[in-house]
């Protein structure tokens, strides 16, 4: 996601994961989610990744299954990768806004900078990128495939030919650095 003047992320870029396929993952995909969206980021944008595991809670301002899952996705993230920038769970806005993370989550090594936003299942991940696709007018590339052997990429039935082209672009950088 490429969103226009837009402050938050990497200059307003970000990896949304997972808005295309996983329906309802559970803590260990998450997690596996988290990782492979960090090197995509990582690959892409050539910057340090921060990933936010996102939920509608923050740090146990409530507790539901759907909370325990982000917390423990988390914690299944920080022992894979313990060199990782991660926190969750989070809600969006202490995700990507530093004044709100400062109120909420004062302690997150993100910092209200996150720029790779990890949603729970894919309800929120399809709904919040075409919510900031359409209304923010954001550049919306993807999805993006990951975990498979060789890039594959996929594109939105109401994508643009400017869409293609980028996931083409993408896709050639993915095919060059994996050789």
């Amino acid at each position: 996601m490429v969103v226009p003047d837009c402050e938050y992320g990497e200059k307003g870029t970000f990896i949304f994961a997972d808005s295309g396929l996983n329906e309802n993952p559970d803590s260990e995909s998450l997690s596996e989610i988290a990782i492979s969206s960090s090197k995509s980021f990582q690959q892409l944008v050539q910057k340090q990744p921060k990933v936010a595991m996102l939920s509608y809670s923050t740090y146990g301002s409530a507790k539901s299954e759907l909370t325990e899952k982000v917390i423990r996705a988390t914690e299944l993230v920080k022992e894979k990768d313990n060199r990782l920038i991660v926190d969750g769970e989070l809600q969006l806005d202490a995700a990507i806004v530093p004044e709100v993370a400062e109120m909420k989550a004062p302690n997150s090594p993100l910092k209200g900078e996150a720029n790779v936003l990890v949603f729970p299942n894919l309800d929120t991940g399809n709904i919040g990128y075409k919510l900031v696709q359409r209304l923010g007018k954001a550049e919306a590339y993807g999805p993006l495939c990951q975990g498979i052997g060789k890039p594959v990429n996929d594109l939105s039935r109401g994508c643009s030919s400017k869409d293609v082209a980028g996931v083409i672009a993408i896709t050639a950088v993915q095919a060059q650095q994996n050789g």
